[in-house]
């Protein structure tokens, strides 16, 4: 009976795909697509051509390949407020492929987030992102899963396609994405990152309230989401510095920064088993070396302008408005010193007795 229903519920798996397959080839029938797909990206800037800006990332020097890209792919955990927007972006930047793992339904109270639309509501999550995306960009190829990967029946399934669903089947993917918003899925998707590392070692369900999400504004979404695809894009095309932990408050729009390091008396005995065999991989790798940077003299060259650089106030009149320098120990240095306050020589001007014109009066006060 167990057996039947699993074979079931599979054949209805494999019915949801096909429809959501057929939903996209009549869309692209219709010429609701824009184009057909394209086998090699160009980097002709014309107005025709969806990658001429992306390209463009090649000849400033910012990427050595970016075509690269299209040879990753990518997993998505969650096609929520995060997870659709990630989705989004990638799909436009042309990653070569996506997954994405979600067992939730599109509703009207989804309205809030960018990317789905009301009349997708009802549809299951991952049949409307595929939908969407697959209008987006047709080049991109899609694998969707429609079920949740913290029970037991489907969390081998979703390490099978996390080891075998690369590219090429029976490869792994490139990189997986945790878009999650419970403890128990990012668990699932590795069980040595916990979502919440605080002294207290307070429970993560203690910060979640009903019916409210730390996504709830378009906003927090857009920013969340475009902070994770930039690293992914740094990540995967070797550029620029990949943050490995990067909070963002909202409130004070203050984002912390910090490296986070495997801890070797983890719980999980698989957690240590890699730490271990990650330690015999790292002498193999290649260490990017940094050539030290030396500074460069400052040197002012006579211009066709005529313009020099002049100091407006004397080496006299600069030590003349500092204050006494303390006496520090060996090495420290003040950053400045405060000045004397200036006692005028002067304290009351009086003109009865002193027989003096104004003019000269005036005359003597400037000399002061």
């Amino acid at each position: 009976m167990a057996e039947s229903v699993e074979r079931l519920l599979q054949r209805v798996e494999e019915l949801e795909q096909e429809l959501a397959r057929e939903r996209s080839r009549r869309i692209a029938g219709d010429g609701h697509c824009g184009r057909t797909r394209i086998q090699k990206m160009s980097d002709e800037v014309v107005d025709s051509n969806p990658y001429s800006r992306l390209m463009a990332l090649k000849r400033m020097g910012v990427v050595s390949d970016y075509e690269k890209i299209r040879t990753y792919a990518v997993a998505i955990v969650g096609v929520g407020g995060v997870g659709s927007v990630t989705a989004e972006m990638l799909t436009r930047c042309g990653i070569g492929k996506l997954l994405l793992f979600d067992y939730d339904k599109v509703e009207l109270a989804n309205m809030n987030r960018l990317f789905f639309q009301p009349y997708q509501a009802g549809m299951s999550k991952v049949q409307a992102a595929e939908h969407t995306l697959r209008s987006i960009n047709p080049d991109v190829l899609f694998e969707v899963h429609n079920y949740n990967i913290t029970t037991v029946e489907h969390f081998e399934h979703f390490m099978n396609r996390i080891s075998n669903g690369g590219l090429e089947e029976g490869q792994p993917v490139d990189l997986v994405l945790s878009c999650v918003d419970n403890f128990e899925a990012r668990m699932a998707i590795n069980t040595c990152a916990p979502p919440l590392v605080v002294a207290s070692n307070i429970d993560e369900k203690t910060l979640k309230r009903e019916g409210v999400c730390a996504a709830s504004l378009p906003t927090t979404m857009g920013v969340v989401a475009g902070i994770l695809v930039q690293n992914v894009l740094k990540f995967l095309l070797k550029f620029g510095t990949v943050s490995f932990y990067l909070g963002y408050n909202a409130m004070q729009d203050f984002f912390p920064t910090m490296f986070m390091k495997p801890n070797p008396q983890c719980d999980d005995k698989n957690c240590r088993k890699q730490q271990e065999e990650y330690k015999k991989r790292a002498p193999a790798q290649p260490t990017q070396e940094t050539a030290p940077q030396e500074e460069e003299e400052v040197v002012h060259e006579d211009n066709e302008w005529g313009i020099e650089l002049v100091s407006e106030v004397s080496e006299e009149e600069l030590k003349n408005s500092s204050g006494p320098v303390p006496t520090l120990p060996e090495g420290i240095t003040v950053a400045y010193t405060v000045p004397k306050k200036r006692e005028d020589s002067v304290s009351e001007v009086t003109v009865e007795d002193s027989g003096e014109s104004l003019e000269d009066l005036m005359a003597r006060m400037k000399k002061m």
